[in-house]
C-alpha cells in the first residue's frame, strides 16, 4: 500500500508509542546505585524463592503413616 501526501505524520503516527524517559529502565551508573539495585534484586529473588518453596510445600502430599506404632 502506498500513500502520497503531506500529512503522513498526522495520519500514520501512533501516540505514546515509545515510553517516556521516566517510565523506561534506567541503568545504574554510580556505585551506590549499583549496590542498591543489587540489594533490591537479591531481596526480590529471596522473596520469590520463599513463595515458591511455600507453594511446593502446600502441594506436596503428607507422608504416609508408618506401621511402627504398636
Amino acid at each position: 500500500m502506498y500513500y502520497f501526501g503531506t500529512n503522513l505524520d498526522e495520519r500514520f503516527s501512533v501516540p505514546d508509542f515509545w515510553p517516556k524517559p521516566e517510565q523506561a529502565n534506567k541503568v545504574p551508573l554510580e556505585k551506590d546505585e549499583i549496590h542498591a539495585e543489587l540489594q533490591r534484586l537479591r531481596a526480590r529473588r529471596l522473596y520469590l524463592r520463599e513463595r515458591r518453596l511455600e507453594q511446593e510445600a502446600r502441594q506436596q502430599p503428607p507422608p504416609p503413616p508408618s506401621g511402627d506404632d504398636k
